[in-house]
């Protein structure tokens, strides 16, 4: 081959690679911890999409067959997993660009002894498994499944793997500042009695040993009086103070239950995308007002 057709094939390459580099790559996630994880560590490299409605708990949500290609179609799906987001096992997804970002620590995750089932709102029934799934609440788990998003971007971007580094470590040392601040609230009363209105809180309560019982309720429902008869139950052996709250709970739940001398606190899981903040400061939220508990 003639130089100038060496040169030409040269830059030709040149130019494809530049325009591979320069394109983002589709990460699809199944909750926003996973999204923001990405969000940080990715940065520019990155474009990140996380389809699930605001008003759905991504759990149980089904996607429509246009966003189930979109998700088929993606560079990398980032899996909770733990068995979140039930959908993924009823469809045919690509192996290879799958990533289930808890699977190191299987040996960590949490089984609880009963299988619940109940209904609220347009969405219907479903069940809480025996397998926890709300791993992120333990801090230190979080920082795990950022690492294997991490490591995931850096296999499927080589050439950008100073930056992914850069900012996972940026994001590892916010994270590592939550769990030590969470681990030294609660350890000034480790044995104090709480309640969890929903069982979202096992990880939470598992990794920086809380003395924590939940019941099934939700913060815009009106607790029945079987609900009501369980928790009365309940405080008969668990004396607790304090209920946390996946969200804001109806006035007169709050009232019945300062009635019982229960205070209604707010623990947001973080599951679904905030209207304000993000990921942080949901969190920084979260452990401020765990502080106000162990006062």
């Amino acid at each position: 081959m003639k130089p100038i057709h060496l040169l030409i094939v040269a830059l030709l390459l040149m130019l494809v690679t530049e325009a591979s580099a320069s394109e983002r790559l589709s990460v699809y996630t199944v909750n926003y911890p996973l999204a923001y994880f990405a969000e940080r560590i990715g940065g520019d490299q990155v474009e990140v999409v996380f389809p699930a409605p605001a008003d759905v708990d991504p759990v149980y949500w089904m996607p429509d067959q246009k966003i189930i290609t979109a998700y088929q179609q993606a560079d990398l799906i980032l899996l909770n997993g733990a068995n979140y987001a039930k959908w993924i096992s009823k469809v045919s997804m690509p192996r290879s660009k799958m990533l289930n970002t808890s699977r190191k620590f299987k040996n960590r995750y949490i089984y609880t002894p009963e299988v619940t089932t109940h209904s609220h709102g347009a969405a219907g029934s479903h069940a809480h498994e025996s397998l926890a799934f709300t791993t992120w609440l333990d801090l230190s788990l979080a920082k795990l499944q950022a690492d294997a998003v991490y490591k995931a971007l850096v296999l499927k971007r080589p050439t950008a793997e100073m930056e992914f580094k850069r900012n996972f470590q940026a994001l590892a040392v916010d994270l590592e500042k939550l769990h030590a601040r969470t681990r030294e609230i609660v350890s000034k009363d480790p044995d104090r009695a709480l309640l969890g209105s929903h069982p979202v809180y096992d990880y939470l309560s598992a990794g920086y040993g809380m003395n924590l019982k939940s019941v099934h309720w939700e913060p815009d429902e009106v607790p029945t009086v079987p609900q009501w008869n369980e928790l009365s139950q309940i405080l008969a052996e668990h004396q607790a103070k304090d209920m946390l709250w996946e969200g804001t709970p109806l006035a007169d739940t709050v009232a019945k239950l300062k009635d019982k001398g229960i205070d209604s606190v707010i623990f947001n899981p973080g599951g679904n995308r905030p209207d304000l903040g993000d990921f942080m400061s949901v969190m920084q939220q979260n452990i401020a007002n765990l502080e106000q508990v162990f006062k």
